[in-house]
């Protein structure tokens, strides 16, 4: 049985760098892992939903979140930590309901000075959902978008051991 990787990406503006930078990623981890990507969760489709707790169609999305193997989540960086539309989904979950989920977490940042918010503000998150989050997050610098396939590969270089293969 293949694993399955969900990108969701949290940018209020639709087709992103954000989006292209998880999506790439997300192609890349199938590579290590075997996993195969699922269609892309961007939430910038479903804002007018958001804050609906009784939604159907964020509830299959929250279901193919919660459901998948691996996980891309990605944000750009908004006063040093992740977007309100990116928390707002993730409040759909309980505390541990994301538990079996490996998740990667991004974020597409402007300065050096917000390398850290990554790992202080998404992992935390991510973690008090009940996600397994082995490997760095990802600050992606946007300076950088044009090689991103060369800073990608970088950092799944860095981080492949920590990704679980489908065996």
């Amino acid at each position: 049985m293949s694993t399955r990787i969900a990108v969701v990406v949290g940018n209020p503006s639709p087709n992103s760098r954000t989006r292209q930078v998880a999506e790439d990623l997300a192609a890349k981890i199938a590579e290590v892992t075997g996993s195969e990507i699922d269609e892309t969760i961007e939430l910038a489709e479903v804002t007018d939903e958001i804050f609906e707790w009784k939604s159907d169609r964020l509830d299959k999305l929250t279901e193919r979140l919660a459901t998948a193997d691996f996980a891309v989540i990605a944000t750009p960086t908004y006063k040093a930590s992740y977007t309100g539309l990116l928390k707002a989904f993730l409040d759909r979950y309980d505390a541990g309901g994301l538990h079996g989920l490996t998740a990667i977490p991004v974020f597409t940042i402007g300065s050096p000075a917000h390398t850290l918010a990554v790992e202080t503000t998404l992992r935390p998150l991510l973690v008090e959902l009940g996600a397994s989050v082995p490997t760095k997050g990802l600050a992606f610098p946007t300076a950088k978008f044009e090689d991103r396939a060369n800073v990608l590969d970088e950092w799944v270089d860095s981080q492949k051991e920590y990704l679980p293969q489908s065996g």
